[in-house]
C-alpha cells in the first residue's frame, strides 16, 4: 500500500508504517462507544466541599507548596478561528447576523479599542472595521486567543497569555518561582516570546516572583493520516500522503515531559479580570489540596499493599469512598494495588448551565471496575445521550493533577490512556471531502486510565470566550 516515498514521510514524521495501518484500521472499525453508566452527580462521584473542608484543602496546599515542584500548563496552540467566524463570514461573504449588530454597537467596550481605533482608516464603513479586527490591523482572526487582548485595566489592556501570569503568581508559585508552560503552535510562538519578553518584568516586579516560562508544540509524531471516504490514504496534488494534527489529546506527550509534583491544567481562553479572580485562585488551591491529601493516603496504603500489612477491606473502602473506584464483588491484592498506583487528577466541576463541553460520567472498564471519567457527546452511543442532557454538571477543564508515584518516581503518563477512544470526522483539503482522525482528548481518553475526582466548584471560575462577543460578558470587564 505504501511507496518508498510513502514510508520516508511516515518516518520524517517519527511514526513507523505498522502505526499508520492501526490509524487505517480505526477508519475502517471506528471508535467504540463508552461503556456509560450514569452520570456523576453530587454524592455519587461529584464531591461538595463545605466552608471548613475546602478551607482545610486550601491550608493543606499552601503550607505543602514551597516543598512541592509545581507548573501551571496551559494549552494554548489553538488558532483564535471559532472566536471570530462570525466576523470571517460578514466580511467574506457580507452575512450580518445579530453577533455583528452587537459588536459593532458595545466596539467601544472591548478592551482591544484602543488598540482597533489606531488602525481604522478614517470614515471606516462597518465591513472595514471587521476587517480590521480579524486581517490587517490587528490580524485577530490569524492569531492564537493567547494573543488577543481581553481585559482593559486603569494601567493598561492584557491580553490572555498575560492573565495566566497573573494567575500563575497568585496559586501556582513555589519558592518564589512560578511555573507555567504553554503549548503553542509553531508558527506563533515567536508572536508569545515577543510578547512574554515585553511583558515578564513588569509582573515579575509587581509580585515579587521570578517566571520560568518553558513552551512546547505538538509532536509531528501525534498526527494521523487523512483518508478518501472510502477510506485509502488521501493523497495531495503532488502524490504525498496528508497528515494532520490529531487534536488536543495528542498534548498528553507534552504533559508527559514535565517534571512536577502537581501539574495545574487551565485552557488559555478561560481567565478573569482581577476583581474577580478570587474564587479561582481559592478554587484551584482547594483542588490541590484535596489531591495531596488522596496522594498521602493512596502511597501508604501502596506501601501496606507491597509490605504485605494492608487490610484489604481498608483499602477497598478508601478506593470506593476517596478514589470514586467501585470494585467488583470480587477482588484481591494484585487489583487494590494496580488501581491505586496510577497518576491521580482532581477536576472541578461547575454546574450545568447549558454551556457547551464534557461532563462528568460513571463508566464500566474491562477489569470490572466503575470509575470516573469525563465524556465527551462524540464518544457516548446515541442511546445513552439523553444521561449527558441529565448531567448536573459539565466539565470547565480544571484540573490539578499529581504524577508522580509512591517512590517520588515520574508516571508515565502515555500508559495511562485508552487508545480505543477517538472520533472521526469530515474534513476538506484543496476542495476534496477527506476523513480525519483526533486522538483521545488530554482530559477524555488520555486520561482515561487516571484515578479521577470531581469536585463541585462555583461558575464564577469558568468564563471562557468561545466566541469574541464573549468579552463582553461581565466576567471580562
Amino acid at each position: 500500500m505504501f511507496t518508498e516515498q510513502d514510508l520516508r514521510q511516515i518516518a520524517e514524521h517519527g511514526l513507523s508504517a505498522q502505526q499508520v495501518e492501526l490509524q487505517l484500521e480505526n477508519f475502517r472499525r471506528g471508535f467504540p462507544h463508552l461503556n456509560v453508566v450514569r452520570a456523576a452527580s453530587p454524592g455519587d462521584g461529584v464531591q461538595v466541599l463545605d466552608a471548613a473542608q475546602a478551607d482545610a484543602a486550601v491550608k493543606r496546599y499552601d503550607e505543602a507548596a514551597g516543598r512541592l515542584g509545581v507548573v501551571k500548563f496551559v494549552p494554548a496552540s489553538g488558532a483564535a478561528t471559532r472566536m471570530f467566524k462570525e466576523l470571517f463570514e460578514f466580511v467574506n461573504e457580507g452575512k450580518r447576523g445579530p453577533g455583528i449588530d452587537t459588536l459593532l454597537e458595545h466596539l467601544r467596550d472591548f478592551a482591544f479599542w484602543p488598540e482597533l481605533v489606531k488602525v481604522l482608516p478614517e470614515g471606516a464603513d462597518d465591513r472595514t472595521t471587521v476587517d480590521a479586527i480579524v486581517n490587517k490591523g490587528l490580524d485577530y482572526g490569524h492569531k492564537p486567543k493567547g494573543l488577543v487582548t481581553f481585559h482593559a485595566y486603569a494601567d493598561g489592556a492584557r491580553k490572555a497569555v498575560e492573565e495566566h501570569l497573573v494567575e500563575g503568581a497568585t496559586y501556582a508559585a513555589s519558592n518564589g518561582v512560578a511555573r507555567i508552560h504553554f503549548t503553542v503552535s509553531p508558527e506563533h510562538m515567536e508572536g508569545f516570546r515577543s510578547l512574554l519578553a515585553e511583558k515578564v518584568p513588569g509582573y515579575e516586579k509587581r509580585f515579587g516572583i521570578r517566571y520560568d516560562i518553558t513552551f512546547s508544540v505538538q509532536k509531528p509524531s501525534t498526527d494521523t493520516i487523512a483518508v478518501n471516504p472510502d477510506n485509502t490514504p488521501f493523497r495531495q496534488d503532488d502524490g504525498r500522503l496528508l497528515f494532520r494534527p490529531a487534536g488536543h489529546g495528542a498534548l498528553i506527550e507534552n504533559l508527559n515531559e514535565i517534571d512536577a509534583d502537581v501539574i495545574f491544567i487551565k485552557n488559555i481562553d478561560n481567565v478573569t479580570t482581577d476583581a474577580l479572580r478570587g474564587d479561582t485562585i481559592r478554587c484551584k488551591k482547594m483542588l490541590a489540596g484535596v489531591l495531596l491529601a488522596l496522594q498521602e493516603a493512596s502511597f501508604a496504603h501502596l506501601r501496606a499493599l507491597e509490605a504485605g500489612t494492608a487490610d484489604l477491606a481498608e483499602v477497598a473502602a478508601f478506593l470506593e469512598e476517596k478514589l470514586c473506584v467501585k470494585l467488583p464483588a470480587s477482588y484481591d491484592a494484585a487489583l487494590l494495588r494496580a488501581i491505586l498506583d496510577r497518576p491521580i487528577r482532581v477536576c472541578g466541576m461547575v454546574r450545568n448551565e447549558g454551556e457547551p463541553g464534557g461532563g462528568p460520567f460513571w463508566v464500566g472498564n474491562p477489569d470490572g471496575t466503575e470509575s470516573l471519567q469525563i465524556a465527551e457527546s462524540s464518544q457516548i452511543a446515541p442511546e445513552d445521550l439523553p444521561l449527558m442532557k441529565s448531567a448536573t454538571h459539565f466539565n470547565p477543564v480544571d484540573l490539578v493533577c499529581g504524577v508522580r508515584d509512591a517512590r517520588g518516581g515520574k508516571y508515565d503518563l502515555r500508559q495511562y490512556t485508552d487508545p480505543a477512544t477517538g472520533f472521526i470526522s469530515s474534513k476538506s483539503s484543496g476542495g476534496r471531502e477527506l476523513r480525519a482522525q483526533e486522538l483521545p482528548g488530554l482530559w477524555n481518553g488520555a486520561m482515561a486510565r487516571w484515578n479521577t475526582v470531581f469536585v463541585d466548584v462555583p461558575i464564577s471560575t469558568f468564563s471562557p470566550v468561545k466566541v469574541v462577543q464573549d468579552l463582553l460578558r461581565p466576567q471580562h470587564r
